[in-house]
């Protein structure tokens, strides 16, 4: 089940990830599945994280990559600004520890 966010969760996230900097980066080549895997296993570490996009000169290609991403790794999309791409995946309840981030109500 695809993660829904509110615009006062989002904007909290944005606000969030602003001093990351991307710790995924996608070449040429795109997604793969090397890249879904490694994508898989930052999320369940940070929960929140920046992923750097390849130059692409059509902002459509860009999007629909970052849609591409998104699906591939079933986090939320929180942003898409320039050829950077944040998402977040709140951490599985079987896993060890307390969510890092707290939510604000919907």
């Amino acid at each position: 089940m695809p993660i829904t966010l509110s615009p006062r969760q989002r904007q909290h996230l944005k606000g969030l990830a602003h001093p990351l900097e991307p710790v995924v980066h996608v070449g040429a080549a795109g997604v793969s599945e090397a890249v879904v895997r490694v994508l898989g296993e930052t999320l369940l570490r940070h929960e929140l994280i920046k992923v750097k996009l390849p130059k692409l000169d059509d902002a459509s290609a860009r999007e629909a990559l970052a849609n591409e991403i998104t699906l591939a790794s079933g986090a939320a999309l929180v942003q898409l600004l320039g050829r950077v791409l944040i998402l977040y995946t709140p951490r599985a309840k079987d896993l060890p520890g307390k969510p890092r981030i707290q939510l604000p109500a919907a």
